[in-house]
């Protein structure tokens, strides 16, 4: 006989994304118990993804679905960023000869759940936790074999880009892959560099951009971005770039 839990399951189920796990949260919000998880586990309706998490028997769950899972079943503020985000989008625009590690944001608050860090994932996770821009701020959504995921938006993965260079990521890297962004938007851009909490972003970008001469910059009002006072060296030794109060490697210069 077919109970008013196992039709709750089944249609939790009907609506399932291929490829993403079944938090035990948010079962239990949609009227799974604990105890009928467990029951649905030894059952065989559903297959153990680790402590809190299930996916249904035989799929495989990658970092997508996983990720998705994450936004759509949790209130946590996470994203994929950075150059993750740009590589989706394809506009990363460099050829890479390790396994690009996956680049998540968030709020300095926020923690991934055990069982996505317990996961024996093909890629790197690196968690970036930071504040130097709004949580919601200039996100997208895409869209990968039917599973969506909120990324940055390219105005704000190059940002996030900056504010790891150059110790957690290479800054000639930073300078290469915004040549290749021709068609960044001038009125997210603004407001991202109005909120921006890092003066060592906004200089590196305003530097960067104004050397590869993209037409956007033209649309940037930089009187309204604020830059802050006194130098800052993003590496000892560099070529000192008066207009910004910047260091920068040697390499980056002469560029």
């Amino acid at each position: 006989m077919t109970t008013n839990s196992d039709k709750k399951l089944m249609g939790l189920l009907d609506n399932h994304v291929p490829g993403t796990a079944l938090l035990a949260s948010w079962l239990e919000r949609n009227g799974i118990s604990r105890d009928l998880q467990q029951y649905y586990l030894k059952s065989g309706w559903l297959a153990s993804y680790g402590v809190g998490a299930f996916k249904r028997p035989n799929e495989n769950v990658q970092w997508p679905g996983a990720l998705n899972s994450i936004q759509r079943q949790t209130e946590l503020l996470v994203h994929a960023g950075g150059v993750t985000s740009l590589s989706l989008q394809g506009l990363s625009h460099y050829f890479r000869t390790e396994k690009e590690p996956l680049y998540l944001f968030s709020p300095q608050y926020v923690k991934l759940p055990k069982w996505f860090l317990n996961q024996e994932w093909s890629t790197r996770i690196i968690h970036v936790k930071t504040k130097f821009l709004p949580a919601n701020s200039a996100l997208s959504e895409y869209s990968r074999d039917g599973i969506k995921l909120r990324i940055s938006s390219a105005e704000r993965a190059i940002l996030e880009c900056l504010h790891l260079t150059p110790d957690r990521f290479d800054i000639v890297e930073c300078y290469q892959i915004l040549e290749g962004l021709a068609n960044l938007r001038p009125k997210i851009l603004q407001e991202l560099l109005e909120k921006c909490n890092s003066v060592k972003v906004k200089r590196l970008f305003l530097y960067m951009a104004s050397k590869v001469k993209h037409q956007w910059l033209d649309f940037v009002d930089q009187s309204k971005i604020e830059l802050g006072s006194g130098d800052r060296v993003i590496v000892k030794g560099g070529v000192y770039v008066s207009k910004y109060k910047i260091s920068i490697p040697k390499e980056l210069a002469a560029l």
